[in-house]
């Protein structure tokens, strides 16, 4: 399993995630679509109808990729092996998230806030047609930092616990969250289960992820006290229990303040503050979030494979 991750990681390093390659994200995304739409037509209490729908993306997304494995071990070990490596590869998600975010750089970098805004609105839930360049670069920066957990850190886990399977499922729990979980009046209830299986299945990889953050911040010579000091003090600082956590130490390891108010949908939400603005932000602030991003990532790379 250790040479499979580490193959895993390479290729994502490498490639992110090709165009040509239907991506099991969107197939995971399709089965939730439809998934919910039946459920909604034939289950009138949403909370049990949204239980169920978490079960049965849970247990497909899981099943699906060990069937497969199983049948093609029992065949050829060797082509079984290529295709665990290809799974693990379409899960992990660093070289997208850099790219993305570099879109953003680029685009601030060159005076062209248009193009920044419109490339920040392909990784961001928020409005950003009115965001200045300090609040799209501190957008790039918190989405980059938060999906260090979320694309890198927790695949890695589970993959190191479960293999591809379990990473595959706890993929289908984040998207699951990303699609369902709002405190809306479409899926206050009928997400309700979704959002709190999210909130579990992020919970160890969130605050770990935070720790080998911090531990990156001291080998890229940014700083890694004052990331500890804000990681304690900041870390409760979101609506979610787990989101705050890399953002805290993002935030205190390059010495800025994120979080604040944020629209979403032409509705402004007040949120904390986070870090302390000890300097004003910088466009190159972005590539010192993915350096820590990609740090992190490899520091957690390590801790899977011991």
């Amino acid at each position: 399993m250790n040479f499979v991750i580490l193959i895993a990681f390479g290729l994502d390093a490498l490639f992110g995630d090709p165009a040509y390659i239907p991506h099991p994200v969107s197939m995971i995304g399709k089965l939730i679509t439809k998934t919910e739409k039946y459920l909604r037509e034939r289950i009138p209490d949403e909370v049990r109808a949204g239980a169920y729908l978490v079960a049965i993306v849970c247990s497909i997304s899981f099943f699906v990729p060990l069937i497969i494995l199983a049948v093609l071990h029992a065949f050829n070990p060797w082509v079984a092996l290529a295709v665990d490596i290809f799974f693990c590869f379409q899960i992990l998600a660093a070289k997208s998230l850099k790219t993305a975010a570099l879109r953003v750089f680029d685009a601030v970098s060159c005076g062209k806030p248009n193009e920044a805004r419109k490339a920040l609105s392909h990784i961001v839930g928020r409005d950003t047609k009115n965001l200045d360049r300090d609040g799209v670069i501190k957008a790039t920066i918190e989405t980059v930092s938060e999906n260090t957990t979320d694309g890198v850190v927790a695949p890695l886990f589970y993959m190191a616990i479960g293999g591809a399977p379990l990473a595959f499922m706890y993929k289908a729990i984040n998207t699951m969250d990303s699609m369902i979980g709002y405190k809306n009046d479409k899926y206050l209830l009928f997400g309700k289960c979704a959002a709190k299986v999210d909130d579990l299945a992020n919970f160890l990889p969130a605050r770990i992820a935070a720790l080998l953050m911090i531990a990156a911040s001291a080998f890229l010579s940014l700083d890694p006290k004052n990331a500890f000091k804000i990681y304690i003090r900041d870390h409760k600082k979101h609506a979610s229990p787990n989101s705050a956590h890399t953002e805290a130490a993002c935030a205190g390891a390059l010495g800025i303040q994120l979080g604040g108010d944020a629209t979403y949908n032409g509705v402004v939400v007040h949120r904390h503050t986070i870090g302390n603005s000890l300097r004003p932000v910088q466009t190159s602030d972005i590539k010192r979030a993915i350096q820590l991003m990609y740090l992190t990532s490899i520091l957690m790379l390590i801790f899977s494979i011991i």
